[in-house]
């Protein structure tokens, strides 16, 4: 499903605040943040670029952020299993079908007026447009973590919990997401204690069934594997 770019295509950037060097301003929101981050890697890679999403690489990744905020139709498959088949038909068609220029700006620029993230962007999209950008990045080799300013490890801060009760609650164990402070963030499953250590955003991605999650796992080696296949992934 790979294809190459085209040039001349003008594309508009994620709606925010931009300054003269092109860069995103501290006056956008976190997750007009990550979007743009997550549009300049895109425009980096080709569409045939790997993810640590599986079976998909980056062409695929964009429908999918596509599908979610511009197909009301199509959206509802992404949580509901009832419904995945049709999401997957919707989401290969628009892969297989629309230039890759054209999907990232489509990612770029956001949820159009018609869609509940219009005005959900700011608290909706903070983890799933970073836990994809990591997708993206930390497919590639010699990765390592972004050095993340205050407010956006604030924000990161937030979903952790929700992620967790979503992903972890059939855990085979009490996972308890821990800052390397000491500071409890979330706590999931039934079981013997098995304590994950890192920042915000690592801890959001373990959860979010990322094996490149840069944390410290603490629990029996038999435990960890069984927790870490017990994950739903986002």
């Amino acid at each position: 499903m790979s294809g190459s770019a085209t040039a001349g295509i003008n594309i508009e950037p994620p709606v925010g605040d931009w300054g003269d060097d092109g860069r995103a301003t501290t006056d956008m929101t976190v997750a007009q943040q990550e979007r743009a981050a997550l549009v300049a890697t895109f425009r980096e890679v080709p569409p045939d670029a790997p993810t640590l999403c599986e079976g998909w690489d980056a062409r695929d990744l964009a429908a999918h952020l596509v599908v979610r905020e511009r197909r009301l139709d199509a959206a509802p498959g992404i949580l509901i299993p009832a419904f995945a088949g049709y999401t997957e038909r919707v989401q290969g068609q628009l892969a297989a079908s629309t230039d890759w220029d054209v999907l990232v700006g489509q990612v770029a620029e956001g949820p159009p007026l018609y869609s509940p993230f219009k005005l959900l962007d700011p608290i909706a999209n903070v983890a799933e447009m970073f836990i994809h950008h990591e997708d993206v990045r930390r497919a590639r080799p010699d990765w390592e973590p972004r050095a993340l300013d205050d407010k956006t490890v604030a924000a990161l801060r937030r979903p952790v919990a929700m992620m967790s009760r979503m992903t972890l609650r059939k855990a085979p164990a009490k996972v308890v997401l821990r800052t390397p402070q000491g500071e409890t963030l979330a706590t999931a499953g039934q079981g013997p204690q098995l304590t994950v250590t890192g920042e915000p955003g690592e801890l959001l991605l373990f959860a979010a069934g990322r094996d490149e999650a840069r944390v410290t796992v603490d629990g029996a080696a038999d435990l960890v594997e069984r927790v870490k296949q017990s994950r739903g992934g986002l």
